[in-house]
């Protein structure tokens, strides 16, 4: 393929996933919360499952550690990047946010728990060696994580829905979810559920035709394989992102934090059950323990994630040490 056929099927690319998020934010804004966050975070995880597959069928070597390096590259630039710059720049402009520590904690707890399950235990299993779960294994961890994603989101739905609502900055009472989204026209949901599904189908076909040039490209720079999966989250999550730093910029923490959490409890939890369907079917190999550098940083990331989000404010302080994380984690990826 040549260069600039490369180069017009990337901006294509990129354009279907902005795409893809522009019609999934529509539908979200004229569900309100807490089912808006819900749609995005599963069609971003529908573009990042896309992506994985389309690199693992390619049967190359190192291909099996592709989807361990997505979704943890994923979990670092949401709890890391994505949150802390988000609460970098509102506390900036606002000084201090607020947001519902009944609804970040559970969020978690099940984003800790899903980590540990597919991310950490695969190193210490002993059934076969290395960083691999056995095929009963894999199917077991698969279906651990479906269900702590589908009980995450029947909590944040239906149980508990009032958990993830807006908070006022100070009084921290619940307001009617309505007022963030009355200023947006209303919509023909079933057409832009129709372009939300051409622009995803999109995606997934210009995903296969440019998975053998992005890893030629990273294989001439000389770059770590790893990075395939930085860029793969990275690109699913960046107009996510967007949407999440605006809504703090307007003093809207939670609805960011229900985005953001929400899109790392999808990665993982629809992910994994995906790739290990995707794997057995095709008998593909899959890794998905991550190197002790890597535990470190997790552990890390979770540790200060459970102390910035336990008190219902955020400051300008929580922001500096998640970003300073982030940029740890970016910088050991491609000095390892």
């Amino acid at each position: 393929m040549s260069l600039l056929m490369v180069i017009v099927l990337s901006i294509l690319l990129i354009a279907f996933v902005l795409s893809s998020v522009h019609q999934a934010e529509k539908i979200a804004h004229h569900l309100g919360e807490p089912f808006g966050a819900l749609v995005l975070a599963v069609s971003v995880t529908i573009i990042e499952v896309a992506l994985i597959i389309s690199m693992m069928l390619m049967g190359k070597p190192g291909n099996d550690l592709i989807a361990r390096d997505t979704v943890f590259s994923a979990i670092m630039i949401v709890m890391n990047g994505l949150v802390g710059l988000s609460i970098l720049l509102g506390c900036l402009k606002h000084h201090e946010l607020s947001y519902r520590v009944e609804g970040t904690n559970p969020a978690l707890t099940v984003i800790i728990a899903l980590a540990a399950l597919t991310l950490v235990l695969p190193v210490f299993t002993t059934t076969t060696p290395g960083l691999d779960y056995s095929q009963s294994q894999l199917i077991f961890v698969g279906i651990a994580s479906l269900v702590l994603y589908v009980a995450f989101v029947l909590m944040q739905t239906v149980r508990h829905a009032d958990y993830f609502l807006p908070v006022e900055p100070i009084k921290q009472e619940a307001i009617d979810e309505t007022v963030h989204f009355d200023d947006h026209p209303p919509i023909n949901v079933w057409l832009t559920l129709l372009f939300l599904v051409i622009s995803l189908i999109s995606v997934v076909v210009l995903a296969k035709m440019l998975s053998p040039s992005i890893e030629a490209g990273i294989e001439a720079m000389g770059a770590p394989k790893t990075l395939l999966g930085v860029i793969i989250a990275a690109l699913v999550i960046l107009p996510e992102g967007i949407t999440a730093i605006k809504l703090a910029l307007q003093n809207k923490l939670q609805i960011s934090l229900n985005l953001t959490l929400g899109s790392a409890i999808a990665s993982i939890g629809l992910t994994i059950p995906s790739v290990a369907i995707i794997s057995i079917w095709f008998d593909l190999p899959l890794s998905l323990g991550i190197n002790p550098v890597s535990m470190v940083l997790l552990i890390l990331t979770m540790i200060v994630g459970i102390m910035n989000l336990a008190t219902g404010r955020a400051s300008l302080l929580s922001g500096i040490v998640q970003l300073v994380i982030f940029f740890s984690y970016l910088f050991l990826t491609l000095v390892p």
